[in-house]
């Protein structure tokens, strides 16, 4: 796999308890791209990457600006011949009721009755051991199990690409479609799909929400998973609603106990209804249908 996409930074942020309105605005107009997590202790921790070496200095102006002072923080280098070659997460492989997810380092594909998907995961991009993806194929294990098939399929925020491929693995006729923010997670999905054989059902798009022309096109979509945060889920919800088909499911995560009321009343004033709950620690998932 080339890596088309040079040199990039991370600024890691501490995990702060509350975060300021203005620091989120802040990183949002800084950096290039802003991931943000939860730790184990509910605080949340904000990552930025941006593609040209960041100046401490003009960032701290700028954060004062916005009338932040910002937490400690540490700034990494990822060289671009490093990060397709050194930047891999070697994490043991991780079983569910269908699938049997294994990194792109194992030497030998394993022998197992399971739907086996191989993964190159990048540091940005996660492994599918998080929580919150392990909820997500469980729920597409479920709609499975209940008899749903989905045909035209979304995976907004992508990352590596797991929940596309694995309802590809799952379904023979589906098509699936990748969308996230960073080209690099959309070069890692692409490369995920040649090396599961699944190129031509399986595609991903750069995109800044459903904006791209090609979600446009191909909209509604009978599934689509959103595995990001609840505040970015309740930014997008109408957008989501309007690309979703009327019967059709969207599989929501990346959010803890506290704030599945926020997520699911906002789906819900978008004719959306809850149909399942997934927990796994602190995270939660939800399954919701589109009923009007």
């Amino acid at each position: 796999m080339t890596n088309t996409y040079g040199n990039s930074w991370q600024i890691i942020f501490s995990p702060q308890d509350v975060v300021d309105e203005a620091f989120d605005t802040f990183a949002e107009n800084f950096f290039d791209v802003v991931s943000i997590d939860y730790t184990d202790d509910e605080k949340e921790q904000y990552i930025g990457y941006t593609h040209k070496q960041p100046d401490e200095e003009e960032m701290k102006t700028i954060a004062k600006n916005f009338g932040i002072e910002l937490p400690e923080y540490e700034c990494v280098f990822i060289p671009a011949t490093n990060w397709l070659t050194k930047n891999v997460i070697k994490f043991p492989p991780i079983e569910t009721e269908d699938f049997y997810i294994y990194g792109s380092h194992e030497e030998k594909a394993p022998q197992t009755s399971k739907l086996a998907i191989k993964i190159y995961a990048a540091t940005a991009f996660g492994s599918g051991q998080h929580q919150t993806t392990r909820s997500c194929l469980k729920i597409l294990s479920l709609l499975n199990a209940k008899g749903y098939k989905a045909q035209n399929i979304l995976d907004m925020g992508c990352g590596s690409g797991i929940l596309a491929l694995s309802a590809c693995k799952l379904w023979n006729d589906a098509q699936a479609l990748g969308a996230d923010i960073d080209g690099e997670a959309v070069a890692v999905t692409l490369q995920n799909a040649k090396d599961n054989d699944l190129s031509e059902r399986v595609h991903a798009v750069e995109s800044n929400g459903y904006s791209n022309p090609q979600i446009v096109a191909r909209a509604p979509f009978e599934l689509i998973f959103a595995n990001i945060l609840a505040r970015p889920l309740i930014e997008m919800a109408e957008d989501l609603a309007k690309n979703t088909s009327l019967g059709g499911y969207a599989v929501l995560s990346g959010f803890i106990e506290e704030q599945i009321d926020w997520v699911v009343d906002t789906y819900k004033q978008f004719g959306f209804e809850l149909v399942e709950i997934v927990k796994d620690d602190n995270w939660r998932a939800v399954l919701m249908e589109k009923t009007k």
